[in-house]
């Protein structure tokens, strides 16, 4: 897969492969490959972000997942591990062609947002700062849950530096990393 494809060509990447049947989580994560950390650290920033980080537990539990996801990204790895026995789980056609077809409109808005440019700042030493970062954000996020929607705050600045490495936008990285760095700032001043 090119490393300039758009999200919504990764999208449809995920569509054709749901054409055969149902899809191993493992060739989710393959044809993702190309995309590194950005997809993995979105979705558990996201839940954290929305209404859903109000539920007591879910902003830890997605602040533990940030966190171990971004460490694998700040050791150097190219791609995530993923369990054997997690590949071989399988997601049903039906389910993943509604998601994909539900997130190709959001996807092409982002494509005119968001596109390869600065790129180096997506990679090796600067990937790796921002994913202790991110990791580091993860961990923030557990005594933020004390305080009500509190760890949307870094999960907002995940959910950009995520969206960032995905499409390959080294000034969202920036901006987002940035973002993170004066949020935990101003925590620090105010606790």
């Amino acid at each position: 897969m090119s490393q300039d494809m758009s999200i919504s060509d990764v999208l449809q990447r995920l569509q054709d492969e749901a054409k055969a049947g149902n899809v191993a989580v493992g060739t989710l994560v393959d044809a993702l490959n190309s995309r590194g950390f950005g997809p993995l650290l979105l979705a558990p920033a996201l839940i954290a972000m929305l209404p859903t980080g109000g539920i007591p537990g879910v902003p830890s539990v997605c602040g533990v997942l940030i966190f171990l996801i971004a460490i694998q990204g700040l050791m150097g790895k190219s791609s995530p591990w993923v369990p054997k026995r997690l590949r071989r789980l399988a997601v049903k056609q039906q389910a993943l062609t509604a998601m994909t077809e539900r997130a190709m409109p959001v996807a092409q808005r982002l494509d005119r947002w968001f596109r390869p440019r600065l790129v180096v700042l997506t990679r090796a030493p600067v990937s790796q700062v921002v994913a202790l970062i991110c990791a580091v954000s993860g961990l923030a996020m557990i005594p933020l849950e004390l305080v009500p929607f509190a760890s949307g705050i870094p999960a907002l600045a995940v959910t950009l530096v995520a969206i960032g490495m995905s499409t390959r936008d080294g000034a969202m990285v920036v901006l987002a990393a940035l973002a993170i760095a004066a949020g935990g700032g101003l925590f620090t001043l105010l606790g």
